[in-house]
């Protein structure tokens, strides 16, 4: 799965320009990422959403344990890829029939978040119990937010393309190929929402999350990493 946003939407994260910065290497613009991304995975589908939004993604090679899913609801765009442990009882917590899934969940607890303000986000995503990384954007406020569970079973990367655009994406060599060393593995039990500007752990929302710069060998710019010791947030 693969989302791309222009900076009007989402600042690139500072860690990562610098890493470009440090040690140039080939880029491609957005445009050219979703390219070669439908040209790469069979039966792929992409959807320009606005002028400054992009998403693509393929059922090509997906795993029966961690599905992919799309869906838009009230101008809401999700990408989806894993599994939810939970998802029965959330679905009742959230008044929702029983034929919804992963996908149609996540975009319910968005809406949630978005008009239930002061809403902490990290409750939201803290009650997701299984595998997964999504990408929600919501056309009508131009947010995103994007998560990714606490151990990481579903990967999931972001950087930087040559025209300044934040990618995101579950295939590293993709982006490598595309964002050059302005890339990095998205942090495990983390999650970014525009509406508040910057990378936050749900599990430890208080711990501040630092970038460290990675050796020249490796593909990555820099690690996302939470300090602190690990105290779980109350999901209650």
């Amino acid at each position: 799965m693969l989302g791309v946003f222009s900076s009007s939407i989402m600042s690139p994260p500072d860690e990562l320009v610098a890493a470009g910065c440090r040690t140039p290497s080939p880029k491609i613009t957005a445009d050219a990422l979703v390219k070669r991304f439908l040209e790469t995975n069979s039966s792929a589908v992409s959807m320009q959403i606005g002028d400054h939004a992009q998403f693509a993604y393929s059922h090509h090679n997906e795993s029966a344990l961690q599905p992919r899913s799309f869906a838009v609801k009230d101008e809401i765009f999700c990408l989806f890829e894993g599994a939810l442990d939970n998802l029965g009882s959330l679905k009742q917590q959230y008044g929702l029939a029983k034929s919804a899934n992963e996908v149609i969940l996540v975009i319910e607890a968005y809406k949630a978040l978005r008009d239930r303000a002061p809403y902490p986000p990290n409750h939201v995503v803290g009650h997701l119990s299984g595998s997964f990384a999504f990408v929600v954007f919501d056309k009508s406020t131009s947010t995103l937010f994007v998560a990714s569970d606490q151990f990481g079973k579903v990967p999931l990367y972001w950087g930087i393309t040559a025209d300044g655009y934040v990618a995101f994406a579950n295939n590293a060599e993709l982006l490598k190929g595309a964002c050059g060393k302005s890339l990095a593995s998205f942090p495990q039990g983390c999650f970014f929402s525009t509406a508040i500007g910057e990378l936050r752990s749900y599990e430890n929302p208080k711990n501040k999350i630092t970038a460290v710069p990675a050796k020249e060998e490796e593909i990555w710019g820099a690690t996302f990493k939470v300090e602190g010791p690990a105290v779980l947030a109350g999901t209650e």
